[in-house]
């Protein structure tokens, strides 16, 4: 079983900056992918940013140019830098880790964080 922690989520300002962080632990041999979704209020939870462990990175169009994922794989922790943040931004999001532990494969999901672009 592998648990995800997500931090950084708030309220801001349009055009402002956010930093989402988020920490994998338990079970996990290998993370293959990591990434970022959200979900606003009546939609579909949309993907936002993935990376790899290879780090090759894949954006929404919606937010390229302006969020930037990161990653550390020795301490198994996903980074999401959000900058010219826009109202429509505004959702709960959501960490994602696919792998392999050493019991099973995994697909996990965070509790989610709120992010509220609003002035």
């Amino acid at each position: 079983q592998v648990q995800l922690v997500e931090s950084g989520g708030g309220l801001v300002q349009p055009g402002g900056s956010l930093r989402l962080s988020c920490a994998a632990s338990g079970d996990i041999f290998r993370i293959h992918a990591m990434g970022w979704y959200r979900q606003a209020p009546g939609k579909q939870r949309e993907l936002v940013a993935v990376i790899t462990n290879g780090g090759n990175t894949n954006y929404a169009d919606s937010v390229k140019g302006r969020f930037t994922i990161s990653r550390d794989n020795a301490k198994n922790t996903v980074s999401l830098q959000m900058n010219s943040l826009k109202a429509e931004d505004t959702a709960v999001y959501y960490c994602n880790a696919q792998g392999l532990g050493y019991a099973s494969v995994f697909d996990s999901w965070g509790q989610g964080t709120q992010v509220t672009v609003s002035s």
